[in-house]
């Protein structure tokens, strides 16, 4: 016994009707052009919830729990999860010996601003 099957067309984007946009376009809408103080303020804020995140993945690519990450830094397991969760004010000094015991360069990059 066969059965009749309908042909399944892919969509081209072109062919949609959504409006697609493109991410650094959308920044731009929403948070003002590179350079600007709200864009400035957008990308200080992504770069800083970023960090947490980082902690987490670099600490489990080192295959290491938050106590063991905890035990090398000298600190209790709480204060990594609290690092992690970016629910605690962190010093620049705490983030470079927090990457240091995962093995991980920290570079901080300073520009002027544009004039």
């Amino acid at each position: 016994m066969t059965t009749a099957t309908t042909p399944i067309n892919p969509v081209s984007y072109h062919d949609s009707p959504l409006n697609l946009v493109a991410f650094n376009d959308l920044e731009d809408e929403l948070f003002g052009a590179p350079g600007t103080s709200e864009r400035t303020e957008y990308e200080d804020r992504v770069t800083l919830e970023l960090l947490p995140k980082s902690i987490r993945e670099y600490r489990l690519r080192n295959h290491l729990t938050q106590d063991q990450l905890g035990e090398r830094l000298g600190v209790q397991k709480s204060q990594i999860s609290k690092l992690e969760r970016n629910s605690s004010n962190v010093t620049i000094d705490t983030l470079r010996r927090v990457f240091k015991a995962l093995n991980v360069e920290v570079k901080i990059l300073l520009q002027p601003l544009a004039q």
